[in-house]
């Protein structure tokens, strides 16, 4: 098939390429569209001052983007090179960003899983949170129910307060009495 040099590469003819990428897998349309836009791309993304290596490899991937979301493309919204080069800056924003953050870095101290504690130590831990547990339960209920709202729920005594219907006064009062229980069960644990 010639082609008149004078209408080759319109853009009637770079969107009727991508549709028969979309319609058909269309591997010469695909290779055509390829050989006109993967030069522009990269001189593109060249003047982006993109490095030449990273550039060449941003426009294969931009053009495999191109063969894969070919029926996104809708030739009323825009040209096939609007389309192209808005991926082609889409993928660069996206390096970008990508090269902003952080490495990650495994030896992280953050990121290291805690030591395995002795098995003697393992155990008595055991004995010590079973024998808080018992504490709590030996709570007159008033008393165990500000502690599990305060410390296992987190909540200010103020909303302590409100939730159960009781003057500040008295939570505050029922937690200062069953702290003293609990130091009196719990003081052979210093």
């Amino acid at each position: 098939m010639d082609r008149d040099e004078s209408s080759a590469d319109t853009p009637e003819e770079m969107a009727a390429l991508i549709v028969a990428i979309a319609r058909n897998a269309d591997r010469t349309a695909f290779a055509r569209l390829f050989g006109y836009y993967a030069p522009r791309l990269k001189s593109y993304l060249r003047r982006m001052r993109v490095e030449e290596r990273l550039a060449e490899d941003l426009a294969q991937e931009v053009m495999l983007t191109v063969w894969r979301k070919a029926a996104l493309f809708d030739p009323g919204k825009a040209s096939a090179g609007t389309w192209i080069f808005t991926i082609a800056r889409n993928r660069f924003i996206d390096t970008v960003r990508r090269e902003r953050r952080p490495d990650f870095d495994p030896s992280d101290p953050m990121l290291q899983p805690e030591e395995a504690r002795p098995a003697d130590e393992e155990m008595a831990g055991a004995q010590i949170g079973e024998r808080v547990r018992e504490a709590l339960r030996n709570l007159p209920p008033d008393q165990a129910e500000v502690v599990e709202l305060s410390f296992l729920e987190g909540l200010p005594h103020s909303a302590i307060s409100e939730r159960l219907g009781i003057p500040l006064g008295t939570v505050k009062s029922r937690l200062r009495l069953a702290f003293a229980r609990l130091r009196t069960a719990l003081e052979d644990l210093k």
